[in-house]
């Protein structure tokens, strides 16, 4: 069960407008993941550099089904491929890229 505190924050990432991410490429890549547009979430990091770009880029391919390609940019990101559901890692990374 997830802490009250964390849904909220959540909800609140979701309700906003998209404008409000213009300035962060990674939460904004979120944002349209979150709201079920996979192709505007990719475009997002597809051409950006950085561990960050490549943590959201992983975890799209990962939820694309492309394993080894997720896994190369798991690598970039200089880090391993969860064991947690998709549901769960988009969850960490919103709140770990808000924070």
């Amino acid at each position: 069960m997830r802490p009250a505190i964390m849904n909220s924050s959540l909800h609140n990432f979701l309700s906003t407008d998209s404008s409000a991410w213009q300035d962060s490429p990674v939460l904004l890549s979120l944002w349209y993941d979150g709201h079920g547009d996979w192709k505007s979430a990719h475009d997002q990091v597809d051409q950006l550099a950085g561990k960050s770009a490549a943590r959201i880029h992983a975890y799209l391919h990962r939820k694309e089904g492309d394993q080894w390609n997720s896994d190369y940019w798991y690598s970039k990101a200089g880090e391993r491929r969860p064991s947690v559901s998709l549901e769960e890692e988009w969850e960490e990374l919103v709140l770990r890229f808000l924070t």
